[in-house]
């Protein structure tokens, strides 16, 4: 991992890090559509990098994750916060989301490589070659 580039994880290895540190948390970083009605993975906290209606990046985007580290997380200025792992739909949005917190001060920050719905198949549909849903993690929908 370079040191400005959050850490991939599969979705097994972020599901292992959840459960091994109860303080971490995940953050699904997709679009409110995307997040209620696709579905998301259980106990995420949904905090969008890109959104509707203007599909431009969240510029509260890190003080909203601050908040939530915040909120009961404890920090320490060598280690940082709690873990936080992004996930989107396919790992490319988690990425850039992860390296704007590495650049303002996170240490520990992790994203899902595959995403939700992982990359497109042959016939342009998602979930059928990697993702959180196609390795039967835990999720939800509306």
């Amino acid at each position: 991992m370079q040191d400005d580039q959050p850490k991939g994880l599969s979705p097994q290895e972020a599901i292992e890090l959840l459960e091994g540190h109860p303080q971490a948390v995940l953050v699904d970083i997709r679009s409110s559509m995307e997040y209620l009605f696709v579905g998301h993975p259980k106990g995420s906290v949904h905090i969008p990098w890109i959104d509707e209606p203007d599909w431009v990046v969240n510029p509260h985007f890190v003080t909203e994750i601050r908040k939530l580290l915040l909120g009961g997380a404890v920090c320490d200025q060598d280690t940082g916060c709690a873990p936080v792992i992004l996930i989107c739909r396919s790992g490319k949005r988690s990425l850039e989301a992860g390296k704007a917190l590495i650049n303002e001060g996170f240490k520990t920050v992790y994203h899902v490589e595959e995403g939700f719905e992982g990359d497109l198949d042959e016939q342009h549909h998602r979930s059928s070659t990697g993702g959180w849903r196609f390795h039967g993690l835990p999720w939800e929908q509306c």
